[in-house]
């Protein structure tokens, strides 16, 4: 699943592709905003952690990893 993180006063947005659930990512997002936890803490595909100060999200995008092109074709 990709996700992306906006983080304030940040010019980029984090882009991870988590092997997380998106239940699974939104219960952390919840804990995070709802005070229950102080950082937003997210682990990638290849086992690294990401993690965000809960009061410097700006938002949280959930989504499906976009398909890549390869090759050259009719368009």
């Amino acid at each position: 699943m990709e996700v992306k993180i906006g983080v304030q006063h940040a010019p980029r947005e984090i882009v991870l592709e988590s092997s997380q659930s998106a239940e699974e990512v939104e219960s952390a997002v919840s804990a995070a905003l709802g005070g229950k936890s102080q950082l937003l803490s997210l682990e990638d595909e290849h086992g690294r952690k990401v993690l965000v100060p809960a009061d410097r999200l700006a938002y949280v995008e959930l989504g499906e990893p976009a398909g890549r092109k390869v090759g050259f074709g009719a368009l």
